[in-house]
């Protein structure tokens, strides 16, 4: 008997169809990738199967697990299995964990909630947080989740899914915003407890080599319907739809340049030895010594060229982002923006914009795009007339391949490629020579990625514009960008042309990410090598 059982699972909100006969089975101590575009339907398939559903909801078919049919249970029986038998792990821990409870009281609480008594539950959270490697050395039950980095953050959330060894584990889109080297542990670890507990795993993401790495058989979802599934391997040696197929080519896909960077051009962005440093923590009276973290960097990035910057979380990317946006001032170094101090000011500001990861939190939501696309206008010597600003708005929306009328709409009325879109043209409407780009593609799916992707690189080449790419994703950073930086405790310790430096890493730090990152073909090879019986391909 299959653990879970999905049988023809429609799923409408106001008569609006969201999921469209699915049938899915998963056995005990497998993995079950579900793959698409966001839309498809993923996430609300996995809230289904945990009964979390919006109330407006209307689903039909069924969903047995361990036999037992769900739909139809009623609430309290529904919240008896979460927790005890089905544990979530959510996309974004810093939403699903409680900001004023500590992580031990908050492991504790799902046993609580179970009927666990209080000192049994303390002891389940202790050992749930020694399994996904936090044990009281590294993070203290006391702590807060604001005092963790993301990726113990993410593993206090698969804590809370594991306390009480569920039979069932969902994950959605579990590592999206982590650094390669904390995705690979997450990844590692959720096999790991599956592995050890016998328990079976849905793994929900956008990611396919992710899912080749971990999945033993892959759903792929268009539309709130299954496109087509199967085992792993043999799903991706023989896909047979176009929408398949047209994921699989995006998902490998590397923008096209025309136009290579004169290299002899005077620098449009430079740093020149930048220290960054901040107070050490207080001891008693006393302030602790600076804590470094840029250490004497310099960069130089020309015109038309794409400078990549990757390390892990907390390698100093970020503060020496803000460093060279003139957001904070370096204790020791200079940055120079076309050839002159940059000190921040008014003038030289629409030299240099930016764009963000998070292009919705970015953006007022009470604004049209015309105003959010015009707001950077401030920073022109002479204000334009209100037809004038309309024209630019206009122009700006075009180059990113948006309609005029996008202006008058707002930003909740786009998907997430489109605010991406509109968060570019923000950057181009006052004509800037570098524009910085922090973590620009990292929460895209797929296709919508790839087309973004393909946008930066036609910009650059029509435009000449220099950028710097702050990026986690080193597919993303290999297919882009001309020159790579990789940063390492506020220092850089590798430097220069990115197909050079991926072909021969010459730093171990820069050879461990690259071997961290999800490769497809290198997935697909070591799962054919295993069932062949033959050896693994070494990375």
């Amino acid at each position: 008997m299959a653990l879970l059982e999905i049988d023809d699972l429609k799923l409408t909100i106001d008569g609006i169809p969201i999921l469209k006969g699915l049938s899915l089975r998963l056995d005990a101590g497998q993995v079950l990738g579900v793959v698409g575009e966001s839309g498809s339907g993923k996430s609300m398939t996995a809230l289904a199967v945990i009964g979390l559903t919006p109330d407006e909801a209307k689903v039909e078919g069924a969903i047995r697990f361990d036999g037992q049919e769900q739909l139809g249970l009623a609430e309290a029986d529904r919240q008896r299995l979460r927790g005890r038998a089905i544990g979530m792990v959510f996309q974004e821990p810093m939403t699903a964990l409680n900001p004023v409870m500590t992580i031990g009281d908050q492991v504790a609480e799902t046993a609580r909630l179970a009927g666990v008594g209080r000192a049994e539950a303390r002891r389940l959270a202790r050992r749930a947080l020694d399994r996904v490697g936090l044990p009281a050395e590294v993070a203290p039950p006391g702590r807060y989740p604001h005092e963790l980095s993301g990726g113990q953050r993410q593993r206090v959330a698969i804590a809370l899914a594991v306390v009480l060894s569920p039979r069932l584990i969902i994950a959605d889109e579990p590592t999206t915003a982590l650094d390669v080297t904390t995705q690979a542990q997450i990844l590692a670890l959720l096999k790991q407890l599956t592995a050890e507990d016998g328990a079976g795993l849905i793994l929900v993401s956008h990611d396919l080599a992710v899912v080749a790495q971990m999945a033993d058989h892959v759903a792929i979802l268009k539309d709130g319907a299954i496109v087509e599934q199967g085992e792993t391997a043999a799903l991706f040696a023989n896909l047979t739809q176009p929408y398949s197929r047209t994921l699989l080519a995006d998902a490998a896909r590397v923008p096209i340049r025309h136009r290579q960077p004169d290299l002899a051009a005077a620098p449009a962005l430079e740093a020149i030895g930048v220290t960054r440093a901040y107070p050490g923590p207080r001891r008693w009276l006393r302030a602790g010594a600076p804590v470094e973290a840029v250490s004497a960097v310099s960069l130089a990035i020309r015109p038309g060229e794409i400078v990549g910057l990757v390390g892990e979380s907390g390698s100093g990317k970020s503060t020496l982002l803000r460093t060279l946006l003139a957001l904070e001032a370096p204790q020791a170094g200079e940055v120079r923006l076309g050839g002159e101090a940059f000190t921040g000011a008014r003038a030289q500001r629409r030299r240099i914009q930016v764009v963000f990861q998070d292009p919705h939190g970015s953006f007022n939501p009470r604004w049209t795009v015309e105003r959010l696309v015009a707001e950077p206008l401030h920073l022109l010597d002479a204000p334009p007339t209100a037809a004038e600003r309309r024209r630019k708005v206009e122009a700006a929306l075009d180059q990113v391949g948006l309609l005029a009328e996008a202006a008058d709409r707002y930003p909740h009325q786009f998907s997430g490629g489109q605010r991406q879109r509109i968060a570019i043209a923000r950057a181009l409407i006052v004509e800037p020579s570098v524009i910085a780009l922090d973590e620009a593609v990292s929460a895209l799916d797929v296709t919508v990625r790839a087309g973004v992707l393909d946008l930066l690189a036609q910009l650059s080449d029509r435009l000449g514009l220099a950028y710097l790419f702050v990026s986690h994703d080193m597919g993303v950073v290999r297919g882009l960008t001309d020159q790579v930086l990789v940063m390492k405790a506020g220092v850089i310790v590798e430097q220069g042309p990115t197909a050079a430096v991926f072909a021969k890493p010459r730093h171990p730090y820069t050879a461990q990410l690259i071997a961290a990152t999800p490769d497809l073909d290198r997935a697909l090879a070591a799962r054919a090598g295993r069932l062949s019986g033959g050896p693994a391909p070494s990375r």
